[in-house]
């Protein structure tokens, strides 16, 4: 609550079109490579217009030197709308709606996840995480390659379940059922596809919940950044990945309120990040 004088952000418009013929990703819209989406009533996969990774990227060329190594970066970049109408957001849509999405979210892990050794599925919501788009929507990349993120929790759940003899986040999920913080299966399933029906209608239970609380918070359709983690597929498939405990991470910006923006800088960016809310609130 200390004076701000600085950037206010603004809160996100609220007359988002039903429909717009001029919207890409709306049903009927045509998308800018000349295709015209179906009458899409459901989720709506569809390939990346402008993908970060493709599946011919050319070999780099040798380095000189061991401080400069280079490899090519391969890979299938798709997106999926969650719904047809562009002014829902996720804790809008019905818990039918929301299991829909996740259904379709565990064929895209399959599917994808049978020669790519990872596929991250995300969701950037709101301008102020880089959402240039309002209509619900998520992107899944499907790289020839682990990500850093994924190598580290591949390391550290590999070392724990070696060195006490449990899954780390099951061993974890134990402790949250008392302190209540984290979302995370309460068995030991390895990747997305792996949960039960009972469990996935949970699963739209809870992300509903959670993300009203979100959009309750300051009032305002909460932005943020989401993914899945779980074992890694492709080559992967035939090892034992028991180490590994699927979840997700919720990213929200580093906001003060609705309108003002927690901006990372000096010793947050030097030494450790900051926030100005406790996890429980």
């Amino acid at each position: 609550k200390r004076p701000w004088q600085g950037q206010l952000e603004k809160p996100p418009p609220e007359d988002v079109p039903r429909w717009d013929p001029n919207n890409p990703l709306c049903p009927g819209a045509t998308r800018a490579n000349g295709e015209v989406n179906p009458q899409y009533e459901g989720t709506f996969v569809f390939p990346n217009d402008f993908p970060a990774l493709q599946p011919d990227a050319p070999e780099p060329g040798d380095s000189n030197h061991p401080l400069f190594r280079t490899a090519a970066a391969r890979g299938v970049c798709k997106v999926m709308c969650f719904h047809p109408w562009s002014d829902l957001t996720l804790p809008l849509m019905s818990l039918a709606e929301i299991r829909a999405v996740i259904d379709a979210w565990a064929e895209l892990a399959v599917e994808l996840g049978a020669s790519s050794p990872w596929v991250q599925i995300f969701e950037n919501k709101g301008a102020m995480m880089g959402c240039s788009n309002p209509h619900p929507h998520c992107q899944v990349w499907a790289s020839s390659f682990l990500p850093n993120e994924a190598r580290l929790e591949d390391r550290t759940q590999r070392q724990h379940l070696s060195q006490h003899g449990v899954p780390m986040l099951l061993e974890y999920a134990e402790q949250e059922a008392c302190r209540k913080t984290l979302l995370l299966p309460r068995r030991h399933v390895c990747r997305l596809q792996d949960l039960r029906n009972g469990e996935r209608d949970s699963l739209a239970s809870i992300m509903q919940r959670l993300l009203i609380k979100y959009d309750n918070l300051f009032e305002v359709s909460f932005p943020y950044s989401m993914g899945w983690h779980g074992a890694p597929t492709g080559p992967y498939l035939e090892e034992d990945c028991g180490h590994w405990q699927l979840h997700a991470h919720y990213y929200p910006p580093l906001l003060r309120s609705a309108t003002v923006r927690k901006f990372m800088v000096g010793y947050e960016m030097l030494a450790q990040a900051q926030r100005d809310l406790t996890p429980e609130q």
